[in-house]
């Protein structure tokens, strides 16, 4: 049997012994305790050293006797305080204070003073590092204190952790901030429309809003595809929540996985050393739109699809599976049932996106919206530049003519723009017909839509726009089109159209 174990065995067999003794045995018993009390104290101290126990804790042991003067340090003190053991053996406290150039906020002479623990903040002046300092008194029987054993525990980087959690903190709060001003952010567009169908729309979007439906949004650039899923997300259960977004046409294929799934640590070359996480997680009890979906490569559609399956992902490079409570909306300006006809989009995943489809008509087709988009934005850029300009009824026609590739995005620039940049009352259709670049087909297309009447005059006007435009002046443009000057004046004048050159 090895001295652990017979230590082990005795100590066993003395707790048993004070554990069983009656009344009637006390004196047999105290006899038997004794006995074996001693060997196990022999045994202890063969056994165990007490300098190399000390030498291996992490905190700094310091003893001294009841006069305050140092009988032992172990190696974690000179560690810590950086003071070394041939400079304080033997020597007072006292001593070591008073020079000023070891240590500050000792408790010996407290302890000693008090006969009870003290506790407080030192500092080694050597490693200008910061201790917590316990000490407690050793008392003998007639209650005087025969050592004081002090216990210096580094709290320099558990300062730096306090400082650094309460930085955190600020951060925290600072970002929750941030958070709150930019969900405030998102659009502020006024969801408005006269169109029969798109009243439609809205109504779909106001029901589903709640729910934690996926929706699709299709429809071309700029028909405002972004701001219905701000209007979901807003009226959503979830608008406190996380709102993600991330644009699939933008990353790179071989980067979007990570984006959306995440990393772990070493995953690949380049890699985040503590690794990132991911747009799912990020999005986690709340929603996360995937823009412009119809331009994810095959194969991340198929990791997509089993995550919508199983909401669930895993980090590229882990094992571990992250369970995600997530609302998904996705949008595209691509025909999915043309792109699924030509190998480009997964069938499966088209179903499980397209729960609730919403689709949003070009401009063009909403004659009804095109005036009043601009009556909108001309009025809130008068506002926002101090401006008062109205429309001519002549340029509102050539507005619901115009083709308008670029959406509501574009009549919204149009009309900034406007503001911007012209100097009269009132916007006429030459200038709105020059700031657009219609060429003579797209006038034409203006006049096609009209009766006879307009549609002559429309021509004469572009005619005559177009002569003056070439030749300078009124007398040379009134000879190209076979008119007298006054003739041409007097339809300069009906057309709205600046002729004051000769």
């Amino acid at each position: 049997m090895t001295d652990k174990e017979k230590i082990i065995a005795l100590k066993a067999v003395v707790d048993s012994i004070k554990s069983h003794c009656v009344l009637g045995e006390k004196e047999l018993m105290n006899q038997d305790i004794l006995t074996y009390q001693k060997l196990y104290d022999e045994l202890m101290t063969d056994y165990l050293d007490f300098r190399e126990v000390s030498d291996h804790l992490f905190d700094g042991i310091y003893i001294a006797d009841g006069e305050g003067r140092t009988v032992f340090v172990n190696e974690a003190y000179s560690r810590i305080t950086g003071i070394d053991k041939s400079l304080i053996i033997g020597r007072t406290v006292k001593d070591i204070t008073e020079e000023g150039k070891l240590f500050k906020g000792a408790v010996t002479m407290k302890v000693i003073a008090s006969k009870s623990r003290v506790s407080s903040i030192g500092k080694s002046l050597l490693t200008n590092r910061e201790h917590l300092v316990t000490g407690s008194p050793l008392l003998d029987e007639h209650g005087n204190v025969r050592m004081v054993v002090i216990n210096n525990r580094d709290i320099t980087e558990l300062r730096a952790l306090e400082n650094e959690m309460s930085q955190l903190k600020v951060d925290k709060d600072r970002v929750d901030e941030e958070v709150k001003f930019l969900r405030k952010q998102l659009s502020s567009e006024v969801v408005i429309s006269k169109d029969h169908e798109m009243k439609m729309v809205f109504e779909v979007m106001h029901a589903v809003a709640p729910t934690d439906v996926t929706v699709l949004i299709t429809g071309e650039s700029g028909t405002g595809k972004e701001i219905i899923a701000d209007e979901i997300y807003k009226n959503s259960k979830r608008s406190d929540k996380p709102f993600i977004k991330i644009n699939c046409a933008a990353i790179p294929a071989e980067l979007l996985e990570s984006e959306l799934f995440g990393y772990e640590k070493g995953a690949f070359t380049d890699a985040n050393k503590s690794g990132k996480i991911g747009l799912f997680e990020l999005a986690h009890t709340g929603t996360l739109l995937l823009d412009e979906i119809g331009d994810m490569s095959l194969k991340l559609q198929s990791k997509l699809l089993r995550v919508l399956q199983s909401m669930e992902i895993v980090r590229i490079g882990g094992s571990v599976p992250i369970k995600l409570d997530v609302r998904i909306i996705a949008s595209t300006n691509k025909d999915l049932h043309e792109e699924m006809k030509l190998g480009r989009f997964r069938e499966d995943l088209y179903y499980r996106l397209n729960v609730i489809p919403i689709y949003l008509k070009p401009l063009r087709e909403r004659k009804e919206d095109i005036i009043l988009f601009a009556r909108t934005f001309l009025e809130r850029y008068n506002k926002k530049y101090g401006k008062k300009l109205l429309l001519d009824t002549s340029a509102e026609t050539l507005l619901t003519a115009y083709h308008w590739p670029g959406n509501i995005r574009e009549i919204e620039n149009v009309f900034e723009r406007i503001v911007v940049i012209h100097h009269e009352p009132i916007v006429q259709e030459q200038f709105l017909s020059n700031l657009l670049h219609l060429d003579m087909k797209d006038r034409r297309t203006v006049s096609s839509e009209g009766n006879l009447k307009n549609a002559i005059e429309q021509i004469e006007k572009q005619m005559i726009f177009e002569a003056l435009e070439r030749y300078g002046s009124i007398n040379k443009a009134a000879k190209v089109l076979g008119l007298s000057q006054p003739g041409l004046s007097k339809k300069c004048k009906k057309y709205q159209i600046k002729c004051d050159r000769v």
